[in-house]
Parts: C-alpha cells; structure tokens; sequence
C-alpha cells in the first residue's frame, strides 16, 4: 500500500458536482492499494497515520499527530500511486489491485483509520471520476509505502 498524506487547512472532494467528502484541518490522504497487499499492510499503514507527528506544536515544531490537534481525514482511493513508467510514455497499472480486492481493504481502511483517530472519515467514491480540492498547510506532504517499512 502506498499512501500520500498531505496536512491541510481544507479539502473535498466531488463527484458529479457533489461533494462527498469535506473536511477542514486535517489529512487529505491518496491511498493506493496494491495487489499483493493484504490486512498486515493496512493494519500497519492505518496505525503509522494516526500516530504520525506532522502537526505543529506551541513552537511550531512538527511534534503532533492528527489526534493530538483533532484532525479529520479525506481517505482517497487513487490506483494511479501504482504506476509503473519504466517503458514508454503510457503508465501501466497491473500492481494495482483490482476492485475485489481493493474495496475491501480501502473500507477496512476507512473502519480502522475511525477507530484509531476517534472521528469520522471523509472519503470519495472508489472507481468514480473524482475532483479533489485542497489547500496545503506547509506545504506538508508525506509518502508511506507498506513495502519501505521492513527497511528501517
């Protein structure tokens, strides 16, 4: 799994000009599930958001997780965080996981990411065309990926 997590002051989402996800400061998170990715991963990469410091304290250091200043979360599902451009100009996505096996994880996701951070998650709607809309606090952008974890 790979996700992209970016502090902001604001962000949605829309489909067909509706919003279904809305959140003020918080995470807007781009997830990308692989196929080989199974509940380890998520369980792992759910625990390492909500515990993940990039919040600013009294002194403007980075010593707060998303729980500590009563963040929200924007969870997005986006496959396109697999693609592979080694060859050619046109990305392939076969690492990608299919819906059968990404939907599951992206609500285990959702399920797990409410329980650790004891709010309600935002999402859009896996598979749709989706707009998404934010403003950058920082800018603070930071990539996990389930696979770096057993190289530190």
């Amino acid at each position: 799994m790979r996700a992209v997590l970016q502090r902001v002051s604001e962000a949605n989402c829309r489909v067909n000009g509706e919003v279904t996800g809305s959140i003020t400061t918080g995470l807007l998170i781009l997830l990308g599930i692989a196929a080989d990715d199974t509940t380890d991963d998520f369980q792992w990469l759910a625990q390492k958001i909500a515990a993940m410091r990039i919040f600013s304290d009294d002194e403007g250091l980075m010593n707060k997780s998303i729980t500590d200043v009563d963040g929200r979360i924007l969870l997005i599902s986006q496959f396109t965080l697999f693609a592979q451009t080694k060859k050619g100009n046109r990305p392939s996505f076969i690492r990608a996981a299919k819906p059968d096996i990404a939907v599951p994880l992206y609500e285990q996701m959702i399920t797990t990411l409410a329980t650790l951070t004891n709010t309600k998650i935002e999402t859009g709607i896996f598979g749709a065309d989706m707009k998404i809309s934010l403003i950058n606090d920082g800018p603070v952008t930071i990539i996990l990926d389930t696979k770096d974890r057993d190289n530190h």
